[in-house]
């Protein structure tokens, strides 16, 4: 895990010198206390949602200072030629990132020391560039007054967008979602009762590393009615045909491809599970692919490549407009799906289905596959986070990196990633495990996509069916949110 380090110096990119804060901010949150409801916060689609949030007020303000560009919200008027300077610009997208900042993760929900060492790299950030912290103007003439008015639009439309901001994201749908399933304890065999309904979704109960007993309920199931970006509505891109019915032969299928997977891992594939998994105290799978976004605005000009070479500040405020804004519609319409069918994750299914038979499987770490009872099969996954608390049908990490990566490519015009990572690290699922000197690489962001799917099956945390429809669901909503950002920074 990185540790946070506000010594070091800023890119030279100035978005991606803000990005930068946001993913520290987003991974001190999986660090807050269990009884912190701040930490409701930090879940998949919460995390997507303020990226959003952040880079659309870092656009409106800087659009303000383009000659054609439209806002997303009102309140940003067009400035003079004579205000449209790099300085101008480069105050009103600081302001507008910190205002946008403060409001997602503000400095006070943090224990020290990262309260202190957070607020110190916010207004750092803005006295480099000349900015006074705490200046609220609204003069449309003054750019830290710009961006304060684009803040104003772009959160009184967030704070009413239906996520629940002021309540902490907690489930406001009619009616309010209740899980069928009472949970079952993940480290123990499930008893014969504990599913009375096989093809729903079912909390799990684990130790954490504190060695608390937590049982998590699911994360924002009202999460489909939040209002999108490109998407008319939440269920727009809902899939049409329902997962395995658990009667069916498709469901014990499903469950015996996850089960093989399981069972012929290889140590790379166990790499791949983890690099992907970002679970709690990381970036998520929404702040990871800003990261894919920075290497690509930072990246050395390349042959033939039609965008390459490093991003200006412009370039950067519309790569992360569009971005974010992807990854956001990809959360409401994943949640949306995820409520809808309110379907079973693997490890439910698999120990229903199996119980009372011996299979093949992980029996933990260091001890490789073994035969088994059914009832106790287990995800490679470590025990203090055995699968994440929200149904399985559709994919997030699917979505939100398909519709990532169908961003990246349009906006470069080209595929072409050549990402790369090197294991250093032992795995935390299985220690002993001999994984040194693995190497991931991705030639393209369609394949860097295709593969953070593949890794939930990895994991054994989701279906393939689950990974290709969420696939289809992210490469929409990119579509669609490339479209329109495009039109709206081209004036059309």
């Amino acid at each position: 895990m990185r540790t946070f380090q506000p010594e070091r110096a800023s890119p030279v990119n100035l978005i991606v010198a803000w990005n930068n804060v946001a993913l520290e901010a987003i991974r001190a949150l999986g660090k807050l206390p269990f009884t912190s409801r701040d930490r409701e916060r930090g879940g998949p689609p919460q995390v997507a949602r303020s990226l959003g949030v952040i880079y659309t007020t870092v656009y409106d303000a800087w659009a303000a200072y383009d000659d054609v560009a439209k806002p997303l919200h009102s309140g940003t008027p067009r400035r003079p030629a004579a205000q449209r300077t790099e300085a101008n610009r480069r105050k009103a997208v600081s302001q507008a990132a910190y205002r946008a900042l403060i409001d997602q993760f503000p400095p006070a929900i943090y224990p020290e020391p990262f309260r202190t060492a957070y607020t110190a790299l916010l207004n750092n950030h803005l006295l480099a560039e000349g900015v006074t912290p705490g200046d609220s103007n609204t003069n449309a003439n003054n750019p830290v007054g710009v961006a304060n008015l684009a803040a104003n639009a772009v959160l009184a439309f967030r704070h009413a967008d239906n996520a629940n901001q002021a309540n902490l994201y907690a489930d406001n749908s009619t009616p309010a979602y209740a899980t069928v399933n009472p949970p079952m304890v993940a480290a123990l065999p499930a008893p014969h009762d504990s599913t009375p309904h096989p093809g729903r979704w079912q909390a799990l109960s684990y130790l954490t590393v504190d060695h608390e007993l937590k049982t998590p309920r699911f994360i924002a199931p009202h999460w489909g009615g939040v209002a999108p970006f490109a998407m008319a509505n939440g269920q727009q891109f809902r899939p049409v045909t329902p997962p395995q019915h658990p009667l069916s032969q498709g469901f014990l299928d499903q469950a015996r491809y996850v089960m093989d997977v399981q069972v012929r891992l290889t140590a790379e594939q166990k790499v791949t599970a983890e690099y992907w998994a970002d679970g709690p105290k990381s970036e998520l799978p929404p702040g990871h692919w800003t990261e894919f976004a920075a290497f690509v605005a930072e990246r050395p000009a390349i042959t033939g490549l039609p965008q390459s070479g490093a991003l200006d500040l412009g370039q950067t405020v519309r790569l992360y407009f569009a971005l974010a804004n992807a990854i956001l519609d990809a959360s409401i319409a994943t949640w949306d799906a995820k409520r809808h069918f309110d379907y079973v994750r693997p490890v439910t299914a698999i120990r229903h289905l199996f119980r009372g038979k011996r299979v093949q499987g992980w029996a933990g770490p260091g001890r490789g596959v073994q035969d088994i009872a059914g009832e106790a099969w287990l995800p490679f996954q470590v025990p203090t986070f055995p699968t994440p608390p929200f149904s399985e049908f559709t994919s997030g990490h699917s979505a939100f990196s398909m519709a990532a990566a169908t961003v990246l490519r349009q906006f470069t015009g080209s595929d072409r990633f050549g990402f790369f990572y090197a294991q250093t690290e032992a795995l935390k699922a299985d220690p002993g495990e001999d994984v040194g000197g693995i190497i991931l690489s991705w030639p393209t962001f369609t394949a860097a996509a295709r593969e953070a799917g593949e890794s939930r099956l990895y994991g054994g945390i989701h279906f393939y069916e689950g990974n290709v429809v969420g696939l289809d669901i992210g490469e929409k909503c990119g579509n669609a949110a490339f479209a329109k950002a495009q039109r709206l920074w081209t004036g059309a």
